[in-house]
């Protein structure tokens, strides 16, 4: 498919994953929403950077965990640039504690943001994703989600909701011309893994066979691979980890 004058949501687009994300697409010719909750100065730098390489983009403010906000997200990519044609639900959080530590407060929050938003976004966005003929949902999972992880029962409860989510939704919406896939990261050097001590560090990578981490760039040529390539391509999970699961 050729992506130049399609438009894009990459919600939590101003960091990390997301910002690789929302620079591939706009390379690719995208028109790209830069979804932010609380780092505009990030966000206005993704969208610096895309204007000054020819590309178009805007920064939305929006917590899509809420309805409401959700809403107001793709209404203004509407008004805006008049269609979606690729909605990227990438926004996430962690809150880790074991489960016997776990309060009420950081199990919501996470499912919230990482699973219930997802919902939000892509409710709003379907029809418009349907009306564009050949639309994309990518939704940024986690090798958490596939293979757990200790002390992240919320977040790999959330990233696995995700996976089935994924599944169900591609079988609805194959006869309309949209796909829906989950990328699955595993370890990326972004700053949610810079928090994690050197000595954690050092022995997850040593059981990475591929022997680094990965980086948000390499996610995101995944889903340009997806927006550009995968149009026979529904329901699945594309593992980006260095073959950490398989």
């Amino acid at each position: 498919m050729n992506l130049m004058g399609k438009v894009a949501i990459v919600t939590g687009g101003s960091k990390g994953i997301g910002a690789a994300i929302s620079k591939e697409l706009a390379n690719a010719g995208v028109k790209v929403v830069v979804n932010y909750n609380s780092s505009q100065d990030c966000a206005e730098r993704v969208v610096n950077e895309i204007l000054a390489n020819g590309g178009s983009a805007i920064a939305v403010k929006g917590d899509v965990s809420d309805l409401r906000e959700a809403s107001v997200l793709v209404e203004e990519a509407i008004e805006k640039y008049g269609r979606l044609d690729i909605l990227v639900n990438n926004a996430g959080i962690t809150r880790d504690r074991t489960f016997k530590k776990m309060d009420e407060n950081n199990w919501r929050k996470v499912i919230d943001v990482n699973l219930n938003s997802v919902f939000n976004t892509t409710s709003i966005a379907l029809q418009h994703l349907i009306d564009s003929g050949n639309g994309r949902i990518i939704n940024i999972s986690s090798i958490i989600g596939q293979a757990g992880g200790f002390g992240q029962t919320n977040y790999s409860a959330a990233k696995a909701g995700l996976i089935g989510f994924t599944k169900s939704l591609s079988l609805e919406l194959a006869r309309t011309g949209v796909t829906v896939n989950a990328i699955c990261p595993g370890f990326i050097e972004t700053e949610m893994l810079s928090e994690v001590p050197d000595n954690v560090r050092e022995q997850i990578q040593g059981r990475i066979p591929a022997r680094r981490f990965g980086h948000a760039e390499e996610i995101a040529r995944g889903v340009l691979y997806l927006c550009q390539d995968g149009e026979y391509i529904t329901g699945q999970q594309l593992n980006i980890n260095g073959g950490l699961y398989m």
